[in-house]
């Protein structure tokens, strides 16, 4: 909608989610930064929105329901306490099918509790919306009882992005027109899209911790789970970036001195990650006692094999000696902290076998204490780099 205007717009994603920010950068062709007040902090969420480029709107998607968080009600992590740290306005989207009038009950619980967080929740989209009949009903329940309004509504019709285990599936280049199916109240949607203000002025950290470093990091579709704050944060440190694609059997750049196996969906990819050719390279690189992250999907490559949801077994890089078997249910969930207090998040459906008898990497309370091996640290978390810069640094070192 917005770049139909010709308006530039910046996006950015609640929470700890991968998939959703690619969809933004489809979209608009830039990269989507994570907002996550659990695992960065209320400091580091304003200190991201305000290294924004100029653009005409910095829309942020929420994560789960508004006050879905990481505890409680509108805790730390949910969208609702992001929008009260950064002292933003809430558009508020609406699950209308099969309702007229309910509408105004449950707006109206939802902007009382959001007020109580100090949140303004200034319009509503309704979602799957019979017809433009159905569109007014809404309009007007909402205008009787003084709420929110009625600023857009998304035909019940439209398309539908497909999912997976994970989430959405990867845009890979299609994405869906749904301006047609997308009815805009002109006026009501410009005042609801208010300027986003930070209080506060934040310094960037200077420190040039990996100044010598040169990291080469896994990057295709699948491994394609990275956070666009960490490259920066690499950079920012002196570290000097170069992409490899194990699916394209890339070899590790011979200038190399860390590698970075990141997350993503290998197990969508085993038949053609069996015959990589990076493996050869990436096992000598690991044998001369070289620093390797390797992070969920990263980690799973790294190990023998992967065993699909029909049982066969694909050889991987067989760098260290566990098996990663794909579950038909969620194995774990939920934020991580190292006890250096290096911060990251946890999600999959795999379950690592055959570790019994390796080395833990990290000092967890709760959650995947991974595989350390020579230099090498594997575990399914995936870690949000500028939460701790010293000890995450010193990964790559």
């Amino acid at each position: 909608y917005f770049q139909h205007r010709q308006q530039s717009i910046t996006t950015f994603k609640a929470g700890p989610d991968f998939l959703d920010p690619l969809w933004h950068q489809a979209i608009t062709s830039k990269p989507s930064y994570n907002l996550d007040t659990r695992m960065m902090g209320a400091d580091m969420c304003r200190l991201q929105l305000q290294h924004v480029e100029q653009t005409d709107v910095a829309l942020i998607e929420g994560v789960m329901g508004l006050f879905d968080g990481a505890s409680g009600v509108g805790g730390a992590g949910s969208s609702v306490d992001l929008a009260s740290v950064l002292q933003c306005p809430v558009i508020l989207v609406v699950d209308a099918g099969g309702m007229s009038g309910t509408i105004a009950p449950l707006v109206s619980g939802f902007y009382e509790f959001a007020k109580q967080k100090g949140v303004k929740i200034s319009g509503i989209i309704a979602n799957h919306v019979g017809s433009k009949h159905h569109a007014e009903l809404l309009n007007e329940a909402l205008n009787d009882y003084g709420l929110p309004p009625l600023i857009a509504w998304l035909e019940r019709n439209s398309q539908t992005l497909g999912s997976r285990h994970l989430g959405l599936k990867t845009p890979n280049g299609n994405v869906p027109d749904l301006l047609a199916f997308f009815h805009v109240n002109e006026t009501l949607f410009a005042t609801a899209f208010a300027d986003v203000f930070c209080s506060g002025v934040l310094l960037a950290d200077n420190s040039t911790l990996l100044k010598k470093a040169i990291i080469a990091i896994a990057k295709d579709e699948a491994c394609c789970f990275i956070y666009p704050a960490n490259i920066d944060w690499l950079k920012s440190q002196g570290a000097e970036i170069i992409f490899f694609s194990p699916l394209a059997g890339d070899s590790i750049p011979n200038n190399a001195t860390a590698v970075w196996l990141t997350g993503g969906y290998p197990e969508l990819f085993t038949e053609q990650l069996s015959t990589s050719k990076t493996w050869q390279s990436l096992k000598t690189f690991i044998e001369a006692g070289k620093p390797v992250l390797a992070e969920c999907g990263g980690a799973m490559i790294l190990g023998r094999e992967i065993i699909d949801l029909n049982g066969k077994r694909w050889e991987m890089a067989n760098a260290l000696p566990y098996i990663s078997a794909m579950q038909t249910k969620l194995v774990a969930l939920g934020y991580r902290q190292e006890i250096s207090g290096a911060k990251g998040h946890e999600f999959h459906y795999s379950k690592r076998e055959n570790d019994e008898n390796l080395t833990a990497c990290f000092k967890m309370d709760k959650g995947d204490a991974g595989i350390r091996y020579k230099n090498v640290r594997a575990s399914y978390i995936h870690w949000y780099f500028p939460s701790a810069p010293e000890i995450i640094a010193s990964w790559f070192c």
